[in-house]
């Protein structure tokens, strides 16, 4: 999928329901599937975060942004995960969290003045975050400054690559969740799982109903 036929697509898409929770249930953690489903639609009480699916062109093909966390004392040490992060108070709104949050990681800063679409939220029970996901797409192929104090390695996706990813089953092999099985996608060497995972469930089903049109 190249930058026009990824334009072509989402300017055709006019009545695609986003399908939330069913898609975030397709890579939710088997033991919290019921607990997934049982879940309100409104959390007052959550706390707030914001993460960029960042788009770009490059050498042809689209892809998308993924970041290998740096190792710290926290349980997403070495995860993978979306540009992203927490509210600061100078942002204005959750978006522009997300912008700033890849600013800081990637070195970028789309040009954007609103997201080519928002995801449905997330949340995450075991930290109490709700988390918010918006997409952005660049016309051209970005230069990327990595923060190495958060981000230990920058992984780009091509999007023909998403469409065609299957749910897995993987075993974990690093930090907090060790030895645990949870549905993933697999790219290369990476186990891309959890709150991530699910985000891009949703955005994948997007994706191949833009395809279908």
């Amino acid at each position: 999928m190249d930058y026009q036929t990824f334009i072509n697509c989402v300017s055709n898409v006019k009545d695609f329901s986003l399908p939330g929770k069913h898609a975030h249930l397709l890579t939710a953690p088997i033991e919290r599937r019921e607990q997934f489903e049982q879940l309100p639609t409104e959390f007052p009480n959550a706390k707030k975060a914001a993460v960029l699916l960042y788009c770009y062109p490059k050498e042809g093909l689209m892809y998308l942004s993924l970041i290998k966390r740096a190792n710290y004392d926290g349980p997403h040490s070495g995860q993978i995960s979306l540009p992203g992060g927490k509210p600061e108070e100078s942002d204005q709104s959750l978006w522009h969290t997300a912008l700033r949050e890849c600013s800081e990681e990637l070195g970028v800063m789309p040009q954007e003045s609103k997201p080519l679409l928002n995801l449905s939220p997330i949340y995450i029970p075991p930290s109490n975050f709700l988390v918010s996901p918006f997409v952005v797409v660049e016309a051209q192929t970005p230069r990327f400054t990595l923060d190495p104090r958060e981000v230990a390695q920058h992984i780009e996706i091509p999007l023909s690559e998403l469409i065609a990813a299957k749910v897995k089953q993987s075993h974990l092999k690093h930090g907090v969740f060790e030895g645990a099985t949870v549905p993933c996608y697999i790219y290369e060497e990476h186990t891309i799982w959890g709150a991530t995972a699910m985000i891009l469930s949703e955005f994948k089903l997007f994706l191949e109903y833009c395809a279908l049109i």
